[in-house]
């Protein structure tokens, strides 16, 4: 976002909320995957508090009551358009089926500037719930864009975006120098500015109606770019996220910029609190989140509240490709400026097996150039920092490493330090009965990949069964094997 100081992408609309509300400096998600990131939102919940709901492509948990559901009952009129939870699916109450999200809105449509841009008419969605909603009736709107998702159609920022490749200085020291990995990065700008370009429209429609000074607009993403190295791994690029939040009638001093670690469980205790529905009463399991209002009705910049010191991060099951579609369990902690990691399975490949396309990170030009390195010059570096096998623990000063390079968990210069993080991160887990520290993580496993297509992908393709996997390309597949 161009609010943090991004020069190669232009977010009018984010950077009209960083301004005349609070841009947030150190916002994360505990879990870089769509439907468990969103499943934190939603609940108040760290991820591996959530059961099934941990994993990507889950059966959503019945127990687990959302914020969204919690609104409807209480006087909001509540809707969404494009992706609201997902992927996975729900159940039903009272033979209906759950709307975690509330009422979809995706009536209208238009015609994309790009192939793979969605055909949703996000703006025009919105504004046919505002006329739809009751006057009398406070309103949850959640705008669950599919851009900056893959595909991109390749040089559409250069195309349709009036880019240029020298607007991309260096790329992060995990990938080579490649003009292919520029000009991918360049498509994701373009998706993000088109996202922006929306949410101009939604809050000039606010503005117009006379609602936008009593609305509290947040606008976050779910996780790092579609990137290897970055979505569905454990790194700072991949949880730290954008976040800025406006609400002229609420927040004080606006424009500031707040240094203080929040995390996606906060969301929800925010909303419940705003909407003065008490969290006891709410229904729902209990928050482990705690309130932003705190920030909101200081005045102070930095650093606001400084027990706001640390986040816990964690990730279970994502994609399927590995025997049996089990996942890669990790674990971590930021605080003081380290991010400590734990991998639990360091004989599993951190982002799928090579055999079935590292199906846990999506197909790019970005990840073709780093395979083809390996494959046609016999480099590895990038591709074993992206793609290789993991040490058992991870320690990271991201203060002056923020792309997690220089792993410092092997110095002994930094042992107290890791051991302190070490100890805390497993108390804190302990006392939110995180199974994978309390003796049964293999739970997540056991759990079933929701999507019957691709259910056990490994075993089937290796059988010779012809079955797609459509978010990578088919020249990811390795053909030989890689030990």
């Amino acid at each position: 976002m161009s609010a943090y100081g991004t020069d190669w992408i232009n977010t009018p609309a984010f950077d009209r909320v960083a301004r005349e509300g609070i841009l947030f400096m150190n916002c994360y998600t505990p879990n870089a995957k769509c439907a468990p990131s969103r499943s934190c939102i939603l609940t108040g919940r760290n991820s591996w508090q959530l059961e099934e709901a941990a994993n990507h492509w889950p059966h959503f948990p019945d127990k687990f009551k959302t914020y969204a559901e919690t609104l409807s009952e209480n006087g909001y009129f509540v809707g969404y358009t494009a992706k609201g939870w997902g992927p996975g699916k729900v159940g039903e109450i009272n033979g209906k089926q759950r709307q975690l999200t509330g009422v979809p809105y995706n009536e209208y449509t238009l015609e994309p500037p790009a192939k793979f841009i969605n055909n949703n008419d996000y703006a025009e969605n919105f504004r046919s719930f505002l006329q739809q909603k009751p006057d009398s009736l406070p309103f949850c709107f959640w705008y669950g864009s599919t851009e900056p998702h893959r595909a991109y159609e390749f040089m559409a920022g250069v195309k349709y975006g009036n880019k240029t490749i020298e607007q991309i200085g260096e790329v992060p020291p995990f990938w080579p120098e490649s003009d292919s990995i520029k000009l991918d990065i360049l498509d994701y700008a373009f998706e993000i500015e088109w996202f922006d370009q929306h949410l101009q429209k939604m809050l000039d429609m606010l503005e117009d109606g006379g609602m936008l000074d009593n609305t509290l607009v947040i606008v976050t993403a779910d996780n790092g770019a579609p990137f290897p190295r970055i979505k569905g791994q454990v790194y700072e690029y991949s949880n730290h996220l954008p976040l800025a939040i406006m609400w002229k009638e609420g927040i004080k001093n606006p424009g500031r910029k707040v240094d203080d670690i929040v995390n996606f469980i906060d969301f929800a205790p925010t909303f419940l609190e705003l909407a003065g529905v008490a969290q006891e009463a709410s229904g729902m399991q209990s928050i482990e989140g705690t309130s932003l209002t705190d920030i909101f009705y200081s005045e102070k910049e930095g650093t606001v509240n400084p027990a706001r010191n640390f986040v816990l991060l964690g990730k279970e099951k994502h994609d399927v490709g590995r025997p049996g579609d089990v996942g890669y369990p990790v674990r971590g902690i930021i605080k003081d400026g380290f991010l400590y990691l734990r991998n639990f399975k360091t004989d599993r490949w951190p982002a799928g097996n090579p055999e079935t396309g590292y199906l846990n990170i999506d197909g790019s030009p970005t990840k073709t150039v780093i395979l083809n390195e390996r494959r046609n010059l016999g480099k590895s570096y990038y591709w074993d920092l992206n793609f290789g096998k993991r040490n058992e623990e991870e320690l990271y000063n991201i203060q002056e490493d923020p792309f997690c390079i220089n792993n410092l968990a092997l110095n002994s210069t930094y042992s107290e330090i890791m051991n302190r993080l070490k100890l805390e991160m497993a108390t804190r887990l302990e006392e939110q009965n995180d199974p994978r520290i309390t003796g049964n993580g293999d739970v997540f496993d056991s759990y079933l990949y929701s999507n019957e297509n691709d259910r056990n992908f490994y075993e089937r393709y290796m059988s010779g069964e012809e079955i797609e996997a459509g978010w990578v390309n088919k020249t990811d597949f390795e053909k030989e094997s890689i030990e």
